[in-house]
């Protein structure tokens, strides 16, 4: 899922319980009914799928031949920094169990399946020099295989943050441009072995959420940022590295792209593109200096990836305020990152209100501060006179704002060149109460909601003229959910952490297979 969840600080409680959540019953209320919004409202060929990551679903950390990652040494090393101590050693089981679990797909109608590719199943070693890991090939061979013959579409992430540890160890991970020739070689066995049946592939998933996360805020792996900041790190540098990590991350994904343009793409007939998160922002007040304030916040989150993809370089907000800590690209590198996108992978989840905030300074600079407004969660502005933004879900970062993936769509289209979109992530999470029976748990009208109205102003920016073509609900399974652990449940279909991991339908994967039914009625 998106940046905010995965840098929760953990010492924050929410008092919002399930069972608030789920008062409406065990049916779907009548505003939601998919006669009046379906498959069919949207244009031919839209594409309707969920989305997943390897981390977080396959599991079977030490099994065929896989290699560690920087999340197995993080949440092993550091099992307090995840909510209930878990990791993802097991997860959802989804490396032996990906039959069922596309069957469950089938069952529902999806159209695509948005998975990860683990970089240390692939090479071990992180590198060429350290071999390939052929059952790493063909557990993705038979994925693949598997969802193209149940007529689902894969869409393949590259890297979604679980980094060979070994690349970690070497020289730093993304913290050093070395890391730019071996993303190279890994992607380049990637699009060779699989590239044949993959049309659609994503190099990097929420650069921003890697970067801030492991190197401003040390939420999450590796843990790096400043220690002034007393957010218990493991060394690092909130004013730099940050910056460094996501310079390096934007060139390894222009490289990728190169390679697959200049060798792959003429006889696959493939497209490749990047996942970017991004909040809506909204003005805290009409005042001028916060209407520049959320702008610049649009920048620094956004902007630092979408600018120099479109553009070559960073916006001049950041050029301005963060100066010669900001790296700088060559002439080729620009001319190599501009244009690199055949389509933009977007994930949203939800919106927060922007205030000028110059009064942020810490002892020393740090990317939390650069903006001068409160962008990152530790400033988080949710409330407007005593009034939320929207309904809290279980994750304290995340407020239900549905129109604001409108007014994304309307903005990344009127300043970023019109691009193709896929909305790569949008979802909801519950608490994890297991002392609910059953039954109840599998009642989530409040998703149905948040899906329902997402939906819709999805659609609405469609008919104003944004070239989107496709959408993945977060997410097929509840799955571990990162600094978050088990705590939360972001499934549209239910796993019963205690009972040998089995699959449940919940209510919205009733509604949804209703939806996918091209008159929105359930098929008998």
């Amino acid at each position: 899922m998106g940046f905010q969840g995965h840098m929760l600080l953990t010492s924050f409680v929410v008092l919002v319980v399930l069972s608030s959540l789920i008062k409406s019953g065990a049916t779907a209320t009548p505003m939601y009914d998919t006669a009046l919004l379906n498959r069919s409202s949207f244009p031919a060929g839209f594409l309707f799928g969920t989305a997943s990551a390897s981390y977080q679903y396959e599991g079977a950390a030490n099994e065929g031949g896989r290699g560690p990652s920087i999340w197995d040494t993080y949440t092993h090393k550091y099992p307090g920094k995840i909510a209930d101590g878990s990791n993802g050693d097991v997860a959802v089981d989804s490396y032996h169990r990906y039959k069922e679990d596309v069957g469950i797909m089938k069952g529902m109608g999806l159209d695509a399946y948005r998975f990860s590719i683990s970089w240390s199943r692939i090479l071990p070693k992180g590198k060429m020099s350290g071999g390939v890991n052929m059952e790493g090939i063909n557990y993705y061979n038979n994925l693949i295989n598997e969802l193209l013959a149940q007529g689902i579409q894969p869409f393949v992430t590259l890297f979604h943050w679980d980094l060979p540890q070994t690349l970690e160890d070497e020289y730093g991970g993304f913290l050093s441009p070395r890391i730019v020739d071996d993303f190279q070689d890994y992607v380049g066995v990637c699009f060779k072995e699989f590239g044949d049946r993959v049309k659609h592939w994503i190099t990097l998933n929420e650069p921003f959420s890697y970067s801030v996360g492991g190197y401003a805020i040390g939420l999450t792996a590796p843990g790096r940022c400043s220690e002034w900041q007393r957010m218990n790190c493991t060394g690092g540098d909130s004013g730099v590295e940050p910056y460094l990590v996501s310079h390096n991350q934007l060139l390894a994904h222009a490289t990728a792209v190169k390679l697959y343009r200049h060798k792959y793409q003429e006889s696959q007939k493939g497209k490749i593109g990047i996942t970017l998160v991004s909040q809506w922002m909204v003005p805290y007040s009409d005042a001028k200096r916060d209407k520049n304030a959320t702008s610049r916040a649009l920048d620094f989150m956004l902007g630092w990836y979408m600018d120099p993809l479109t553009h070559g370089d960073y916006p001049h907000s950041m050029r301005s305020l963060v100066g010669e800590r900001l790296p700088k690209f060559s002439p080729e590198q620009s001319a190599m990152l501009k244009g690199s996108i055949d389509f933009l992978g977007l994930n949203y989840y939800t919106a927060n209100y922007i205030a000028d905030s110059p009064h942020l300074m810490g002892p020393s600079p740090s990317y939390l501060t650069d903006s001068r407004a409160n962008l990152t969660i530790l400033f988080v502005v949710a409330e407007r006179n005593g009034i939320p933004i929207g309904p809290k879900a279980a994750s304290n970062w995340l407020y239900v704002y549905p129109k604001g993936i409108r007014s994304l769509l309307l903005y990344v289209k009127k300043k970023y060149s019109d691009p193709l979109i896929y909305i790569t992530e949008n979802g909801i999470d519950e608490f994890n109460n297991e002392t609910l029976p059953l039954e109840q748990q599998l009642v989530d009208n409040m998703r149905i909601d948040y899906y329902y109205r997402h939906l819709s102003y999805v659609l609405r920016a469609i008919k104003d003229g944004v070239n989107v073509k496709g959408y993945f609900a977060w997410s097929l399974l509840d799955n571990f959910e990162w600094t978050d652990g088990y705590t939360v449940r972001f499934g549209i279909n239910y796993v019963d952490y205690k009972n040998g991991l089995r699959r449940y339908p919940k209510l919205s994967a009733t509604w949804f297979k209703s939806f996918l039914n091209k008159h929105g009625l359930l098929k008998p």
